[in-house]
């Protein structure tokens, strides 16, 4: 399976959650994290999709710690049986509320 199967199926999942999952292009600053994940009630989270068993590169691995000390989610999936999983997770970040 390849990474953009992957990804049109979170952007699947985020739209029948009532969400979006806009692509994330950030010019300028290399690895950043593929998609934001928007759902009701003001709940975000960044995506990073790998195809399966593939993991993020060094600069990536950068960006996600520099996302998470501003206290932003940032979630790797490199299968389509871990979405829902963290789809909920991000449903139920209680941080947000």
């Amino acid at each position: 399976m390849r990474e953009k199967i992957v990804e049109q199926k979170l952007v699947q999942a985020v739209k029948a959650m009532g969400g979006i999952a806009p692509k994330f292009t950030s010019p300028g600053m290399a690895g950043m994290p593929d998609r934001l994940v928007l759902l009701p009630g003001g709940r975000m989270a960044f995506a990073e999709l790998k195809a399966p068993g593939k993991k993020p590169r060094a600069l990536q691995l950068a960006r996600h710690r520099l996302l998470q000390r501003l206290g932003f989610k940032v979630y790797v999936i490199d299968g389509t049986e871990q979405i829902g999983t963290v789809l909920d997770k991000i449903e139920e970040d209680s941080k947000w509320n």
